[in-house]
């Protein structure tokens, strides 16, 4: 029999029904009952125990400003116990599954018909009303940094303010009850009122705020009647202090750890930004804009270190968790910098957390890694952090399947120790022992098809440490001194069957800076950059054909040369530096520096100049004018001043760059920038030719960023470029080996709430240069064929394409959380060439292809 809507209701309600049938008979039922029955008596369930409900952190995120109330239909046991909850009128934002959530800790004492507990259905209300905002800061001296007992008020927009707690040193703290708009007023007896720091809040939010404020000055001496006041305007700069360089690119935190296909390494995220090109294959490489990757230098808190990634570029030297900052400069870079023509990577480790131990695990398919820092006490603080990789478990198998000529992953490790001591608050003393270890070994199982003569072991590794000792001191309100000095090891082996070359050497350096303020607007920088490098060079190889020589057959039939050679890089530098702030969103910088190399004897001076300008003013609407101009100078390699396989006479590579753009602010969150770069370069290094190279880079960077928000974040970034090099002035230009027309980056991502975020990468680049060759001659001696080369650099391959993906999950627990997290490379397995292979004779030839999808799956806990 078919049941009508009416009749399924009425079934499914009938034991609740029955349950209140007493509470709803008709009078004349009773009337009818003999005189002795009595009414039963009920008595509804009464709140034993309540919890309460935890406000979601979904409504936090869609900015929920008003209180809102659950109503629930609560179903109670005959013991007290909630058997089930049902939201009455669904509020959205987080809200029902946080009040259904909250009901499983309810305790009732149970209903009562005469004294006997029975089951039943009421109604519970849960209210929330907004969290409160917290507004933390200190107010301090201008230029001691000192704290300062003051005034502290926050004003709405109602304009009635609200006094903050504020403690002796200078320490404030005030609660918002409403979010909205909101200014935050200070006045100290004595000094001048700084302007009003404006503030957005939203629901639950925590802001952390440092207000700085000036002693007024003494009024001045009556002047004589006839003097004439002096036409002079004091430009007072507040915010952050701009770059002393043209462009320097900075990522937000967020951005650093969520970027798809970066498996979360930060300094992977370089890779992104404009100007920088994608490295072939699996090289761990930074390209930038045109340069070659060893014209990029690496440091770590003004430490010079060889790499910045590991092999295969899965993975960077640092943790992203150990960061402060990662500085990227492509080029125009300050004066403090030097010895190379490229671009500047300086990150900075963190200081540890003094206020209790916290820590970290995370394991995925690429590697494990830890961390763990705290207090120590007495002002010690400490942190240590470790990676292993272990992709080569599983690549491996990977890679073969794939018919990759390569079929042995690389296996790396490092690690990071921090000890640090706060002496007081204008000195910290921060001792460091940081280090890197990449292995990769295969066996060639036949030689190539264009050089039989190869085979056998193949082995590369590359390894370096470094004990570092930093000191920073507050000398006065005008003057600032830092040092940092490290020793260290570096070491570099590669090995091809019974050719090697092996370079081991022990840096030592020392970099000093003193800042002093000469008077209103104009800063003074002068600086030593100290570089010593005792090195041992062992090689075994055949040597370079000279000019003009017949072409001596495959490389593995050449006779070897073997050289060892112990020697010393000595390369010390001073450089000076004036910050002047002409005017009013004006800024210039200019800078000389004179560097000193004991190879080449001979000295290398290094004018530079950038400036700012800002033609419109404000929060969301800046408009900034930039441009620069200056010398760069690179020393030869070690192998390249070699006595066998090197030059004599040789001296520093030269690059003048010269950039011009402008940054323009479109509202809070997005920021657009624009700039063309030409980089001249000459007196470069050539094989048996000495400086006879010359060479150009030149382009147009283009940014659109939106900023991070509490939803989402993403850019595009686009390079138009081309570099070129010739030999000598007599031979034709030919393409550059890392040269890469078009660079397209698209980055996005998004939370969903609930802990979820989902974001991707698509990456649409030129693809790589290649020279192409052809059937020549056999080659007597060896019995082998000789190909014929076209013009190097002549072709290029196909367009590189690849979408990439994350997916993360979080969960909170009371004193630790919990992430899971999702990164997949190469979603749509595109099949992209890196490389092209030939036969034995040169007749035929194939595409070599790049990695497949490779999925990354990881678990990560927190404290």
């Amino acid at each position: 029999m078919k049941r009508t809507p009416l009749g399924r209701f009425l079934l499914r309600a009938a034991p609740f029904l029955a349950a209140a049938a007493p509470l709803v008979a008709p009078a004349s039922a009773y009337a009818q009952a003999p005189a002795a029955a009595a009414k039963p008596t009920l008595v509804p369930p009464k709140v034993k125990s309540d919890p309460g409900a935890v406000y979601p952190k979904q409504a936090i995120t869609d900015k929920v400003a008003t209180e809102v109330a659950v109503i629930l239909v609560v179903e109670i046991d005959a013991t007290g116990a909630v058997t089930k909850a049902t939201v009455a009128e669904p509020q959205g934002h987080g809200f029902d599954e946080a009040a259904v959530e909250a009901s499983k800790s309810l305790v009732f004492e149970p209903a009562t018909r005469d004294g006997q507990p029975i089951p039943a259905r009421i109604k519970h209300r849960y209210s929330f009303p907004v969290p409160k905002s917290i507004i933390r800061g200190k107010v301090a001296n201008q230029s001691s940094d000192r704290g300062l007992a003051a005034e502290v008020s926050v004003v709405g927009a109602d304009g009635i303010g609200l006094p903050a707690t504020v403690a002796a040193d200078g320490t404030f703290t005030a609660e918002v009850a409403t979010p909205g708009h909101y200014s935050v007023r200070v006045h100290v007896e004595g000094f001048t009122d700084p302007a009003p720091t404006e503030l957005d809040l939203a629901a639950a939010e925590v802001v952390e705020l440092t207000i700085r404020v000036a002693r007024k000055e003494a009024p001045p001496e009556p002047k004589k009647p006839d003097a004439k006041e002096p036409d002079v305007e004091e430009v007072q700069v507040r915010g952050k202090k701009p770059p002393r360089e043209v462009t320097k690119r900075t990522l937000e935190q967020r951005e650093l750890s969520r970027i798809p296909g970066t498996n979360g390494d930060a300094l992977r995220a370089l890779q992104n930004l404009p100007g920088v090109a994608r490295p072939p294959g699996l090289a761990g490489l930074l390209i930038v804009r045109g340069s070659a990757p060893n014209d990029t230098n690496i440091f770590i808190d003004g430490t010079l270190v060889p790499i910045v990634y590991h092999f295969g570029g899965l993975s960077s030297v640092v943790p992203t968790e150990a960061l402060e900052k990662i500085d990227f400069y492509p080029g125009n870079f300050s004066a403090q910098y030097g010895r190379v023509m490229g671009g500047i990577v300086d990150v900075g480790l963190r200081d540890p957390k003094k206020d209790k131990l916290h820590g970290f695990a995370q394991v995925d398919l690429i590697d494990a890694r830890a961390l763990a820092e705290g207090p120590l006490g007495k002002g010690w603080s400490f942190l240590v952090a470790g990676r292993r990789s272990y992709v080569d478990t599983w690549l491996g198998p990977v890679l073969t399947a794939a018919g990759s000529s390569v079929s042995t992953a690389p296996v790396y490790y490092d690690y990071q120790a921090i000890l640090q001591k706060d002496i007081d608050k204008n000195k910290s003393f921060r001792l460091a022992f940081m280090g890197s270890d990449d292995r990769l070994a295969l066996i060639v199982q036949s030689g190539s098809g264009s050089d039989p003569t190869l085979g056998g072991n193949i082995s590369l590794g590359t390894a370096y440490y470094r004990l570092q000792a930093r000191y920073r001191q507050k000398i006065s309100d005008k003057t600032e001194w830092k040092t940092t000095a490290a020793v260290g090891k570096d070491s570099i082996q590669f090995n091809l069957g019974e050719n090697y070359f092996k370079l081991t050497s022990h840096p030592i350096t020392l970099r000093s800076e003193i800042s002093h303020k000469l008077g209103s607007g104009v800063t003074m920088n002068v600086g030593m950059d100290w570089l010593y490098t005792p090195y041992e060079i062992a090689i075994r190889l055949p040597p370079i054909p000279q000019p003009g020589q017949p072409d001596p057959g495959p490389f593995g039939s050449r006779p070897p040369l073997t050289v060892k050679e112990t020697d010393s890089i000595y390369r010390p530098a001073i450089y000076d530096e004036l910050e002047i702030v002409p005017w009013k969103g004006g800024r210039v910088v200019t800078g000389v520096r004179i560097d000193y190399a004991k190879d080449t004897k001979s000295w290398d001076v290094s004018p530079r100049f950038v400036f700012r300008q800002d033609v419109v003013a404000g929060a969301g609407k800046r408009t900034t004018l930039k441009g620069g101009l200056g010398v760069f100078r690179q020393p030869p390699q070690p192998q390249e001043t070699n006595k066998a396989f090197g030059q004599i006479g040789l001296t520093s590579n030269r690059a003048i760059h010269y950039t011009l753009g402008a940054e323009r602010e479109l509202g809070k969150n997005v920021e657009v920038s624009m700039e063309g770069f030409y980089k001249d370069f000459d007196n470069l290094v050539v094989a048996n030719r000495l400086n006879s190279g010359l060479g150009q880079a030149y382009g147009i960077e283009t940014l659109v960023r939106y900023k991070p928000d509490s939803r989402f974040f993403g850019f595009l970034a686009y390079t138009l470029s081309r570099s070129t090099r010739r030999s000598s002035a007599s031979e034709a230009e030919r393409l550059f080996t890392f040269d890469q027309t078009h660079i397209l980056t698209a980055v996005g991502s998004y939370r969903l709430g609930r802990g979820w975020e989902i974001g991707s990468r698509f990456r649409l680049t030129s693809g790589s240069l290649t020279t192409p060759q052809r059937y020549g001659f056999v080659d007597e001696n060896s019995g082998s064929p000789v190909p014929l080369n076209a013009a190097t650099n002549s072709e290029r391959l196909p367009m590189y394409r690849q979408l990439d993906i994350r997916v993360d999950k979080s969960w909170q627990f009371k004193t630790w959380k919990l992430g899971a997290y999702l990164d997949v490379l190469n979603v749509y397995n595109a099949g992209n060439s890196e490389g092209v292979s030939y036969n034995y004779d040169s007749t035929l030839r194939t595409y070599s292809g790049s990695l497949p999808i490779i999925p990354s799956l990881g678990l990560r806990g927190e404290l």
